[in-house]
């Protein structure tokens, strides 16, 4: 801060966009303590995704189709949830909110924890605590306007890009801890007998477990740590964003970056196992799948790699803008998806590679435009709308899981991808024409 004093205790006359009036240490640590407790709920969000291809193994019997409609519940659950957070950051403040928002965690996490140790658990259930996982993906959408409180525009990329993108880790984080975690008794619970898989002992239970005490630490944290901005407002004075036609166009692009990205990484190991896997036509009437893709084995990467491009591609978003970037991701985006439609009726196991490929590229151009996206956002609107724009195109790219499960169940593959290319061509239109183009309307 150039002038520490001017800055009232109390916060009532916070302006980041003024130096005097900014506190940088009080930003930063907001930024750290909210993305903690993010990667935590982005961890939450994906355990259906990492869960699921076990079950099956520990004594369930669930069909191809009914597990894509279980790893699509919480695609569904987090667009609904993100629908109402979207308008909490001004009407609780940072504190509150995510320390009421890291303890509901705890209710996917200890649920999956008990539910998955019985096989006769009803697949109702399994929907219903599918669909409570959706929690961690829907805070989301008042953590990221609530951060953007705290940061002045020129800093705006960089902030949001970190926290959306080390907050994304999580999904990765989750699909590695939890194979580990599977394979040994944790906190005390060895003496639980452990579940038999492809003949050796699983503690699928402990994907939910694992997590519990680090949200009981980011509740703590948050509830004496942070602290509330003087951005307030009710419900009626929010819904002025969807006046504004830019929150309609950045909603079809945000769902056209962020919404692929969860929705194809949350499927990734279903799709890889049913294309090239143990589940496709590729197994031997004998079953001998020995050489076959094993889905699991890749699904960290998309959110790996999507999110280190976000996280590294926000500063470069402050610098040039983000409408370029978005711009660019579109057209990368167009592409890639098309070349993996192509790889979707495969002659032999070793296409993988080409899939794996494409998808790989599609995963990198999503991280860049979801960089870009918020970006644009606070460029564009003052900060209470920026805000309000953030929460609810993030709420409607956040039913990606959600669409992608339900059309992977009923359409051809296929067709599906070419459909998802015809989109992002479209969005890749309107993102030039309406920002990054010179002369734009809107440049941001």
């Amino acid at each position: 801060m150039a002038v520490e004093s001017a800055l009232a205790r109390d916060l009532s006359n916070w302006d980041p966009n003024r130096e005097e009036t900014w506190d940088n240490r009080l930003a930063w640590r907001t930024l750290w303590i909210t993305t903690y407790s993010l990667i935590l709920a982005f961890c939450t969000w994906y355990i259906v995704s990492t869960v699921a291809p076990q079950l099956n193994n520990v004594g369930f019997h669930l069909t191809k189709e009914q597990l894509y409609w279980l790893t699509s519940m919480p695609g569904l659950a987090a667009g609904i949830i993100r629908l109402i957070w979207m308008f909490l950051p001004p009407i609780l403040g940072t504190r509150k909110l995510v320390t009421i928002s890291s303890l509901l965690l705890l209710i996917p996490m200890l649920g999956w924890t008990f539910a998955v140790r019985d096989s006769s658990t009803s697949y109702g259930t399994l929907l219903l605590l599918a669909f409570a996982c959706g929690i961690g993906g829907g805070i989301f959408s008042g953590y990221m306007p609530s951060t953007g409180y705290f940061f002045p525009k020129k800093r705006a990329g960089t902030a949001l890009g970190i926290q959306a993108g080390i907050g994304n880790f999580g999904m990765s984080i989750i699909q590695v801890l939890g194979p580990w975690v599977m394979g040994f008794g944790l906190f005390g619970t060895a003496f639980l007998t452990p579940q038999e898989a492809a003949g050796h002992p699983i503690w699928l239970h402990n994907v939910g477990l694992v997590l519990v005490p680090w949200v009981v630490l980011a509740a703590v944290l948050a509830f004496f740590f942070l602290r509330d901005v003087p951005i307030k407002a009710n419900i009626r004075q929010q819904i002025d964003i969807f006046g504004n036609r830019n929150t309609w166009f950045l909603m079809l692009i945000y769902l056209m970056t962020f919404g692929a990205f969860s929705g194809f990484a949350a499927q990734f190991a279903l799709l890889l196992n049913n294309t090239y896997g143990i589940t496709s036509k590729f197994v031997p009437s004998g079953g001998d799948v020995t050489g076959l893709v094993a889905g699991a084995a890749y699904a960290f990467l998309p959110p790996l790699i999507a999110s280190a491009v976000r996280v590294a591609w926000g500063p470069l978003c402050d610098r040039f803008g983000g409408a370029v970037w978005t711009f660019v991701s579109g057209v990368g985006m167009t592409v890639s998806i098309l070349v993996a439609a192509a790889f979707l009726n495969p002659t032999s196991p070793d296409q993988y590679k080409g899939f794996l490929w494409a998808m790989f590229a599609m995963f990198f151009f999503a991280g860049i435009g979801n960089a870009g996206t918020f970006k644009q956002m606070p460029m564009i609107m003052p900060p209470r709308q920026a805000g309000g724009v953030i929460g609810f195109t993030a709420a409607i790219a956040s039913f990606g899981p959600f669409i992608v499960g339900v059309a992977l169940a009923n359409l051809a593959n296929q067709a599906f991808f070419i459909g998802c290319g015809i989109f992002f061509l479209f969005c890749t239109v309107l993102t030039w024409v309406m920002y990054a183009r010179p002369k734009a309307p809107f440049p941001g």
